[in-house]
């Protein structure tokens, strides 16, 4: 790094003074705040994502967003090479920037960091950075921040993507580094092509649905709602009624939203007796959840269909068609590829799911909560659907998987054109192309949903009917130390303070707090469950423990 360079970050960053009091750490979530205490990590973040694009010599992503969050907090995550998460080895050098006290201690972070990564400033590549925001008002003046960082960086330039939805910026990300089309258009034809298809390939003596039979959609009053609604036009005979969109006079995730209607099990603002048996759906505030539900007579409560009743249908859906092709015999000799279908759940995962996929003889494997770890484990597997309760996840195709089903498409097209070995290929390819695979995206989940509905012929009523939910309860204690507690088995098993679980056993049969969450027969057993859980936790660990 020469002095020219130094000097321009030493300039550019005193412009950019950090909140006295204020500790950011970057998550899974990146970093997300109140939206005034922002200005300074924006600035830092637009600088980490020029540096990692330097390192990668790879087109880095910066999404402005802070989700499901409520509409005065935003926050900034990073997009690497693959549209996934920023890799978890930067993620101390991230906590670092933001917290840097003044311009000289940035500078000497950043200096050394470059030094450690091996970082060049002097060859042919210039950092190069995809920009985008949700629909929050802090946005833009934050979005002015990212970009002086990026041009604190010699040589860095950037490209402003305008709102978007967080999993749209992320597949732009994927989609330039693997060489393709990546403009928001593409983004849409992509996903609305890849459903006509699959709507296409339905099978034979399978009723489509009535003409007024919809799907409601809640999109969060944010920029899912608005994206949807330039997409469903382009989807073909796919009827959608789009409430809360962020053109109306609601607030962003307030009384809205896959979060909300997931957590809460009530319906969201906008619905009311008059949807009882529709299919209803929501977005969260970035269109990276999506939940279906039900709305009941005569009630506020919802039937929830949330991430493992989409699991379970995808995972149906996958396994129907690889079913089929076991039996592809082709005439060229070669040895036999039997592609690997994995499901990754999380300790929050229903366990009346878990049972119901492992019933299908299907493998399944826990990780520790986080989109990282079940995003990972997925990858592992030629085909690997992952999903939390909440509603995020998607399905991964290897490239040797999607150069199988190429290989067998082409084969049976000289062959077997139209036969159920190559429709199954096809809908594979199909879904392939309609999932986002770099993140959970709220806008293809609810279009392969909807497909693979048409597919089977289902309502939202028989998907729902595919098991039922064991009643659970979720609560927080609040605790000294969270990092006190010391799990094994993809937590599940607590292993440290000693005698808790023994204790927990004896029951069952980012705020310093430990989730709770519990399982029983009935209601009222997995309340009184998680109520003793959550007094034993107190007894080891919690405030008054520590008086």
């Amino acid at each position: 790094m020469n002095q020219q360079q130094r000097n321009l970050i030493l300039q550019s960053s005193s412009n950019f003074p950090p909140p006295k009091g204020v500790k950011l750490s970057y998550g899974t979530a990146g970093f997300r705040t109140d939206a005034t205490l922002l200005r300074s990590t924006l600035y830092r973040v637009g600088i980490l994502a020029a540096l990692r694009s330097l390192k990668t010599q790879s087109l880095i992503g910066l999404m402005i967003t802070a989700s499901h969050n409520k509409v005065s907090d935003n926050g900034v995550k990073i997009a690497d090479p693959n549209g996934g998460m920023l890799s978890q080895n930067w993620e101390p050098f991230a906590d670092s920037l933001a917290n840097a006290a003044d311009p000289l201690q940035l500078l000497q972070l950043i200096e050394e960091f470059v030094r450690k990564e091996n970082i060049s400033f002097d060859n042919a590549y210039s950092a190069e950075i995809l920009l985008g925001r949700d629909t929050r008002p802090s946005g833009e003046s934050l979005l002015e921040a990212a970009k002086q960082g990026i041009s604190s960086i010699t040589g860095a330039i950037y490209h402003d993507m305008g709102i978007l939805t967080t999993p749209q910026l992320h597949w732009m990300v994927r989609a330039r580094n693997m060489g393709m089309n990546s403009t928001e258009q593409d983004y849409f034809e992509q996903l609305s092509h890849s459903y006509r298809c699959l709507v296409e390939l339905i099978p034979d003596g399978i009723k489509g649905r009535k003409s007024y039979d919809k799907v409601v959609v809640d999109g969060a009053n944010g920029v899912g709602g608005d994206k949807l609604d330039v997409l469903k036009d382009m989807c073909g005979g796919l009827s959608i009624e789009l409430r809360n969109s962020s053109k109306g006079e609601g607030v962003l995730n307030e009384g809205v939203g896959a979060d909300f209607v997931q957590k809460e099990k009530v319906m969201p603002s906008g619905f009311g007796p008059n949807d009882v048996g529709l299919r209803c759906a929501s977005f969260d505030g970035d269109a990276d959840r999506l939940v279906y539900f039900l709305v009941q007579p005569d009630s506020k409560v919802i039937d929830l269909v949330d991430g493992d009743k989409m699991l379970s249908l995808f995972a149906l859906f996958i396994k129907e068609q690889l079913d089929v092709l076991k039996d592809i015999e082709i005439e060229k000799p070669c040895e036999p590829y039997h592609p690997r279908l994995g499901i990754v759940q999380t300790a929050y995962a229903n366990g009346a799911s878990t049972d119901y996929l492992k019933n299908l003889g299907l493998d399944v494997v826990f990780t520790p909560t986080g989109v990282k770890y079940l995003h990972e484990k997925a990858s592992q597997y030629d085909i690997g659907i992952y999903f939390e309760a909440n509603g995020h996840g998607t399905i991964l195709f290897s490239d040797s998987v999607l150069s199988w089903l190429e290989a067998r498409n082409s084969e049976l097209s000289s062959s077997s054109t139209g036969s159920e070995n190559q429709k199954a290929v096809l809908r594979l390819l199909a879904a392939s192309k309609l999932i986002n695979q770099a993140v959970g995206d709220a806008l293809s989940g609810l279009l392969l949903v909807e497909a693979i509905l048409l597919h089977t012929g289902w309502s939202i009523q028989k998907w729902n009917e595919l098991y039922k939910d064991l009643p659970s309860r979720q609560l927080k204690v609040k605790v000294v130390d969270r990092t006190a507690v010391v799990t094994a088995n993809a937590e599940t098993i607590v292993v440290q303070p000693a005698g808790i679980q023994d204790a927990i056993d004896t029951a069952t049969g980012t705020e310093e707090v430990i989730r709770v969450y519990a399982e029983a027969t009935t209601q009222e057993e997995a309340d009184n469950l998680a109520s003793d859980v959550a007094k034993l936790v107190d007894q080891f660990l919690g405030l008054r423990s520590s008086q």
